[in-house]
């Protein structure tokens, strides 16, 4: 080993740099493959002082020792080589001696990497100037320099100092406007004054230092790209800080209505406003502002779209010549989603339409106006006359989605390499149910036949898993499994040979070790099963799952099951208790002529688990008793104890009978992993109850404490058999009223399905939210919107079927307490019932809505109200 691979592996850099300035270059190429070897060796041994001491003389003594420009370049960004780098300064002495156009390769080469290799920017810069080439103006090194520049406190003076020093000014601030993801380090620095880059950048573009039209043009650019809101929230306001003049906004025309109809909230309204002073200038015609006015109605934001109302309203007030071009480009609002952005467009064609004459223009407005709820379409035939003289509320069709059809799972894997390829998937979407029992069975039926070549073929997937290192003795990975909450990887350890037997039987015969928490009872039997399937493979190989489902619900064709059975008969095999247990519950009988059929062929196998089955499939399914609620603003369901499953069931299975009451306090347990709840409703597929129940807790927490996820459940949940009762609905209550729109869409989606399935019991769904808004769980801006996107897809007389019974209890206690502020967001959820009501035709009387629709004021919750009575009574908007 030479003197320098020493002086490496002792850390003593300043000795390698010396031995290395002595050294030829081919002498230094000589001792490169023994630095290659070192830097193996390192790559595996602890990550300890000695490895730290050693890299930063390896990472200076590997640029030397190299003579290809990649290489090199390579080398000074490799990963584990920058954990404890050599310093810049060493580096471009080491290198200083090298050709310039092999400088400017590294450099640029550098400079290409992303901005996540952290090549050191003062490494880069040191380079350039070695080689005297061109500044990069890569995302790395544009983002290097402005962190470099921003933070070198040493030189003194503001950054609006530093910046007009530096020789490539113009070069990287042009880059600036084309790099991603600059906005944070832009506002980092003070929001204004010398020492920010929005100060900074809007003097230097003052005294000339920076192109003026250069920089306003790239500026408008880097809006019209979009990108990150925290980009956007950096260059508006540069833009603003360079007050640009009325000619340069007139310039920019075709910008701003770009920005205005497509560019995001803040960015739209800065547009919008440059325009409107143009167009009351005189500086836009009529024709660009009815072009402006068709992208910006059509923006959800109603701040926006109230503005250009208001812009259309003073353009028309100023040159009645105008309404020909203007007054379609009005028409537009008429089919936003707020009534009173329709209204407020219809205002605006009732005053100005008699400023034109123009039958098109009329006829454009008729056609525009199927779009507006039933009462303003009234409103506007009557001002149209003639050329909507039909128009009214056509024949009302509810519209639902299909009832979701259930899909039957793949075959088990057929090859071992299969089973590989699916168990290395099922890391990346381990919420799958179905991947998830097609793979445990592809492991148990191959393992019967040929468990060393699964073991084989499972190599390189489990090279990953900690227990499969050999450094891990055989008692630490025995007691891992003896404690953890059993997962898959039991399993995967026993087909690798990896976890002793004794711990399997231990598991097996035990049971699983349970929790206390209400989640406990649906774990215990995925435990219980895993346990035994586990030790049945090392002890008495299983030819195949009987419990795997048909569907991927979780549910079991009765048929398949005893063809499983009459299989098991024939090979002489055990029938694996928890498996089987498992398989009952999942074993469908709802559909009573195809239970009844399989009841016969399963008395016929002359088996104890035949004549079980038969039993089982012939009794109507016990369902839980009935439940009782807690008060308080979070309302859960307790259930007493079931009949189902009996004594005659594994202990891991008795749970689910227990009965199930509500958590009490600050509830908590480690089943906070979302993925695991699919699997829950696929232990009791024809008992959704039972599950809602015990994940309604979890539920509640995405309206009540922001929790985000925990939805994501309720679509299956939908679509399980069994009825649809306290829990279940409840669970929907909570969903709609969640923090996050994700989550509202799952329940918009489980709403859906259950109403399309004939389940949604909406009188029992209205009296829920009416509770949980009652008591501060559910917020009524956030059920608005959820029940806004539901009415959307068409199922208006569903959702007026809701809210028919939400309403009155909130309209209620608003009567009794007249001084109080209503809740925010009520005004919301009328108008939403207003647009439902008026849409399915819905008449009657609603408890409360005249005392509301009564009250001075003009306010939206009045408003709405007023819409609401003139719906339900007339079938005319006030």
């Amino acid at each position: 080993m030479s003197s320098l691979t020493d002086a490496v592996r002792a850390g003593r850099t300043a000795e390698v740099v010396s031995l290395l300035d002595e050294l030829t270059d081919a002498e230094r190429r000589s001792l490169f493959p023994e630095l290659k070897a070192l830097r193996k060796e390192l790559r595996t041994a602890p990550w300890d002082a000695r490895s730290r001491r050693a890299y930063p003389a390896l990472h200076a003594a590997g640029v030397a020792c190299q003579t290809g420009a990649a290489a090199v370049a390579a080398w000074l960004a490799a990963p584990e080589l920058r954990w404890s780098p050599a310093s810049p300064g060493v580096l471009l002495h080491l290198l200083g001696d090298r050709d310039a156009d092999w400088l400017a390769d590294v450099t640029h080469r550098l400079a290409g990497r992303p901005p996540s290799a952290d090549v050191p920017y003062e490494l880069m810069a040191g380079l350039v100037r070695l080689a005297g080439c061109p500044v990069p103006t890569t995302d790395a090194y544009v983002t290097g320099w402005m962190r470099h520049i921003a933070q070198v406190w040493q030189v003194g003076g503001t950054l609006t100092d530093r910046l007009r020093r530096d020789p490539h000014l113009g070069e990287l601030v042009a880059a600036l406007f084309e790099t991603d993801d600059v906005g944070g380090l832009l506002g980092r620095s003070a929001a204004e004054g010398p020492d920010s880059w929005i100060g900074a950048l809007a003097q230097l573009t003052a005294e000339g230092a920076l192109d003026r039209e250069r920089t306003v043009d790239a500026c408008v650019a880097r809006l019209l790209r979009g990108g990150a809101a925290s980009d956007q929230r950096v260059f508006l306001p540069l833009l603003g800080a360079l007050s640009l003049t009325r000619d340069e906004e007139r310039e920019h025309t075709t910008d701003w209505l770009a920005l205005a109809s497509d560019g995001g909230s803040v960015v739209a309204s800065y547009a919008q406003s440059v325009l409107g002073k143009l167009a009351l200038d005189g500086g836009l015609t009529a024709r660009q502002l009815a072009e402006m006015s068709r992208g910006v109605l059509f923006r959800p934001e109603r701040k926006l779209v109230r503005a250009q109302l208001i812009l259309l309203g003073k353009a028309l007030s100023g040159d009645a010549a105008t309404a020909g071009e203007l007054l379609p480009a009005v028409g537009q609002a008429f089919g936003h989603e707020d009534s009173e952005v329709q209204e407020r467009a219809v205002k605006l064609v009732e005053r100005h339409i008699g400023k034109t004459g123009s039958p098109e223009v009329r006829a454009e407005l008729a056609e525009l106006a199927a779009q507006l709820v039933p009462g303003l379409r009234v409103r506007v035939a009557a001002t149209l006359g003639s050329a909507v003289a039909d128009a009214g509320p056509a024949v009302y069709e509810e519209l639902l989605p299909p009832v979701p059809e259930p899909s039957r799972l793949s075959p088990a894997p057929t090859s071992v390499f299969e089973v590989a390829e699916e168990v290395g998937a099922l890391e990346a979407s381990p919420a799958d149910v179905a991947a998830y029992e097609r793979t445990l069975d592809g492991l148990v039926r191959h393992a019967y036949r040929d468990r060393d070549g699964v073991a084989r073929a499972l190599r390189p997937v489990l090279a990953r898993r900690w227990w499969s290192d050999a450094r891990y003795d055989r008692a630490r990975k025995d007691d891992f499994f003896g404690r953890t909450p059993l997962t898959l990887d039991l399993v995967l350890a026993t087909v690798a040979g990896e976890v002793s037997t004794a711990v399997l039987h231990t598991l097996a015969v035990r049971g699983p070790r349970g929790s206390a928490c209400v989640h406990g009872a649906l774990l215990d039997p995925m435990a219980a099963r895993l346990a035994e399937v586990a030790y049945r493979i090392r002890t008495d190989p299983l030819p195949c799952l009987l419990a795997t489902p048909t569907w991927r619900t979780g549910l079991l064709d009765p048929a398949e099951l005893v063809d499983r059975l009459a299989e098991f008969a024939r090979l002489g095999a055990r029938v694996p208790a928890a498996d089987f247990a498992q398989a009952l519950l999942r074993v469908g009988r709802e559909d009573r002529g195809a239970a009844v059929a399989a009841a016969e062929r399963a008395s016929a196998l002359g088996t104890p688990e035949g004549f079980w089955l038969a039993e089982w499939l012939t009794k109507d399914p016990v369902r839980p008793p009935a439940p009782r609620r807690t008060a308080g603003p979070r309302i859960l369901v307790e259930f007493g104890e079931s009949a189902e499953p009996g004594a005659a069931f594994p202990a891991g299975f008795r749970r689910l009978g227990a009965a199930i009451t509500a958590p009490e306090g600050r509830w908590q347990c480690y089943h906070w992993d979302a993925t695991v709840r699919h699997h829950w409703l696929a232990v009791l597929p024809e008992n959704r109850e039972a599950v809602a129940a015990r994940i309604l807790r979890d539920v509640s927490t995405a309206a009540l404490d922001d929790t985000r996820g925990v939805t994501a459940a309720l679509p299956s949940l939908a679509e399980s058999g069994g009825p649809a009762g306290d829990a279940t609905h409840l669970c929907v209550a909570y969903g709609l009223g969640a923090r996050h729109p994700e989550d509202r869409l799952a329940a918009v989606d489980a709403l859906l399905v259950l109403a399309a399935r004939g389940q949604l019991d909406g009188a029992r769904l209205g009296g829920d939210l009416a509770q949980l808004v009652r008591g501060g769980a559910v917020k009524p801006s956030r059920l608005a919107e959820s029940v806004r996107t539901a009415a959307s897809t068409g199922a208006n007389a569903t959702l007026w079927e809701i809210l028919r019974h939400t309403l009155p209890v909130l309209l209620g206690d608003l009567a009794t307490e007249e001084t109080a502020a209503p809740a925010r967001g009520l005004g919301e959820l009328l108008a939403v019932a207003a647009e439902c009501a008026e849409r399915c035709g819905a008449r009657g009387e609603l408890p409360h809505l005249a005392r509301t629709a009564g009250r001075r004021g003009s306010s939206r919750l009045v408003a709405q109200a007023r819409r609401l009575r003139s719906a339900l009574t007339e079938g005319v908007a006030a």
